[in-house]
């Protein structure tokens, strides 16, 4: 029997007992991905059918279909990190939460800025306006990474698998590069979203690495 003021050994531990995930995981990941599918559903249905029979029908949607070749990559691109990240997540706050929100409302602009450069054959103001919305959806997924970081704790898996994450940090300079280079030159604004999409196509594997290395530590 637990005398009164004592309590039991569970009730003491509770304050040094590990944070509780407010919301499960899986649900987070499936309503992420939901927005996702719909992001590219409506890119895609952005892709007006061109007028005529032959190939030379197709120069007028050439410059809205290399725009969504384009975000599609980056849309994937966030998919893929984004399931990487919430894969070595154990605690999801509610910070967290409105983090997630934060990075899916910027990357649900995809649409409307491929449509206008694509259809505005690459012209400043769209390229600007693109570019605008690359450099906040990164920096919403850098505080998106970082939140979730704090939340595993010091010597998390996350935190060791992300490291210096020089990508992360690399990708808003090269951002705000084309932001201001689109207002002279902005094919080569172009160059720099293409140059941004290929470094981060090549797979990023510290994730895996680092859970694969803690489950042989495990056994």
């Amino acid at each position: 029997m637990t005398t009164p003021g004592h309590g039991t050994t569970a009730a003491r531990a509770a304050p040094d007992a590990p944070p509780r995930a407010v919301i499960g995981k899986a649900r987070l990941e499936a309503f992420s991905d939901g927005v996702f599918a719909i992001i590219i559903t409506i890119m895609v249905l952005e892709m007006k059918v061109p007028v005529g029979e032959s190939f030379q029908a197709l120069r007028p949607v050439a410059a809205t279909f290399l725009c969504y070749v384009l975000s599609f990559i980056y849309a994937g691109i966030y998919w893929n990190n984004h399931h990487h990240l919430l894969h070595a997540t154990r605690v999801i706050t509610g910070g967290a939460l409105w983090a997630n929100l934060h990075l899916l409302f910027w990357l649900s602009l995809l649409p409307f800025t491929t449509a206008w450069m694509g259809e505005n054959h690459f012209a400043t103001a769209p390229t600007v306006l693109y570019g605008a919305v690359l450099l906040a959806a990164a920096s919403a997924y850098w505080i998106l990474q970082s939140l979730l970081i704090r939340a595993q704790g010091e010597r998390s898996v996350l935190r060791h698998a992300i490291g210096s994450d020089w990508k992360g940090k690399l990708s808003p300079l090269l951002y705000v590069s084309a932001i201001a280079l689109a207002w002279r030159w902005r094919w080569v604004s172009q160059a720099i979203f293409v140059g941004v999409a290929l470094l981060w196509l090549v797979p990023d594997r510290r994730i895996e690495r680092a859970l694969a290395a803690g489950a042989a530590s495990a056994d």
